[in-house]
């Protein structure tokens, strides 16, 4: 496999982020439609992340934020969101950069997904997993494209089948017809 000189990952992720920037900056707009919530979870540490001492002392890694019904001043810019909420009774303003978020979910629709790159050895560990699996399945297609098995060795084609006892018979039970028969030509 040829190393990824596009950076698919990485684009993924900045899509991904273009649709939590795209959806809060509705709600900024518009409110949060009907049943609509989000659970956003980021990195506290990560660089841009304003939260309290509190909450950092609380979260040093990571926390999960639900955008429902209690959240005020939603500002959302190109590279991050800002937001007030309450914890404890305590109101609080976060300042989230899309690049620190780690988890987006609406359970109202089902819909999610976890934004994580790849780092390099990561990223050769799985190559090199999925050479071997493609190495086990026989090799590969052109362009790279992994093929599986055949699986089909040792199965014998349905005419040398034993006939149906309807077909004993000499009845026919269906036949394959061609399409271009009837076109008009």
């Amino acid at each position: 496999m040829s190393d990824d000189k596009i950076e698919y990952d990485i684009l993924a992720l900045d899509a991904m982020r273009g649709v939590i920037r795209t959806v809060l900056l509705r709600v900024q707009k518009r409110g949060m439609p009907g049943e609509h919530h989000f659970f956003i979870s980021f990195h506290t540490s990560a660089p841009g992340v304003i939260i309290s001492k509190r909450l950092k002392e609380r979260y040093p890694e990571e926390m999960t934020i639900v955008i429902q019904h209690q959240f005020w001043d939603l500002q959302v810019t190109d590279d991050r969101f800002e937001v007030k909420l309450s914890f404890n009774n305590v109101p609080e303003r976060l300042v989230i950069p899309f690049s620190a978020v780690r988890r987006f979910h609406d359970p109202s629709v089902d819909f999610g997904f976890n934004l994580q790159v790849f780092d390099p050895a990561a990223r050769a560990a799985i190559t090199a997993m999925v050479q071997d699996v493609t190495n086990e399945a026989g090799g590969s297609a052109p362009g790279g494209i992994p093929m599986i098995a055949d699986q089909s060795a040792g199965v014998k084609p349905e005419a040398d089948a034993t006939p149906s006892p309807d077909q004993a018979d000499g009845k026919k039970t269906a036949e394959i017809v061609k399409l271009d028969t009837f076109r008009k030509k």
